[in-house]
């Protein structure tokens, strides 16, 4: 601004031609008018420079105060993003360890069943060689035969056994049917026989190495009304009926 009056004040048409001066009073003033606008253009220069450092400092200043906000918003959301991604990471091992953990406690609870499976079925199996010669005992199949009688509480039952047990089951017969009577009258007071009559059809063999198919233990199935209503009481459904019975105590014993 200083400079642009400076220099309109020189070209200016308004002001009035100065007086004629002599030669080297118009020298001096030459010299001095040279040197003041020297000074003022360097004044000018000075304050031009100082305002130019000042707003370079100001916007250097901003540049550095909007730099260090969005690195502290560039770091915030690189934080949250890590947090994130973390808490992400964890819940991810904590899923797959409970997984994990689920599937390894059924799998252990699985052998263990299999486990104990297998070893009922071998006591079941250790067992059965023992109870082949329960049929031919006499006392054994006539207790048999009384039960299915007081289950069913009929005048006329037919008997059925094996074709190896029929001897043996024939001869049953009468002590069953005297047993019977007995049991009746101390329970109810009445008289009431039981006429049993052993069948011509067979249960299954005894089970054989290699042999498939049914097969039966011994004891006797117990018929009446024409075969509509049966009671079996053969060796191998007394043996399952025990094993299913005392599983929970033969659990406690080896398990």
């Amino acid at each position: 601004a200083i400079l642009a009056q400076a220099i309109a004040s020189l070209q200016s048409p308004s002001q009035s031609p100065p007086r004629p001066r002599p030669l080297r009073a118009r020298q001096r003033l030459a010299a001095m008018d040279s040197k003041e606008a020297q000074s003022q253009i360097a004044q000018m220069i000075s304050f031009i420079a100082s305002e130019a450092t000042d707003k370079a400092s100001e916007i250097q200043k901003k540049g550095e105060e909007e730099f260090s906000i969005e690195v502290h918003r560039l770091i915030t959301e690189q934080k949250e993003k890590i947090r994130q991604g973390y808490e992400k990471k964890v819940k991810q091992i904590e899923t797959q360890y409970a997984i994990a953990k689920s599937m390894a406690i059924n799998k252990q609870r699985l052998e263990k069943i299999k486990a104990r499976q297998e070893v009922m079925t071998k006591v079941e199996t250790d067992v059965r060689p023992k109870l082949v010669a329960q049929s031919q005992d006499q006392a054994f199949i006539t207790k048999l035969i009384v039960q299915g009688l007081l289950m069913l509480l009929e005048d006329t039952v037919t008997v059925r056994c094996r074709k190896a047990d029929g001897s043996v089951v024939k001869a049953c017969l009468p002590k069953a049917q005297a047993q019977y009577a007995a049991l009746i009258k101390a329970e109810t007071g009445a008289a009431k026989q039981v006429a049993l009559v052993l069948d011509t059809t067979f249960l299954p063999e005894a089970p054989a190495a290699g042999k498939a198919g049914p097969s039966c233990l011994g004891g006797v199935a117990l018929l009446c009304q024409g075969g509509k209503i049966s009671i079996d009481n053969t060796i191998d459904v007394r043996l399952q009926l025990v094993m299913d019975q005392a599983k929970p105590a033969i659990r406690g014993l080896l398990f």
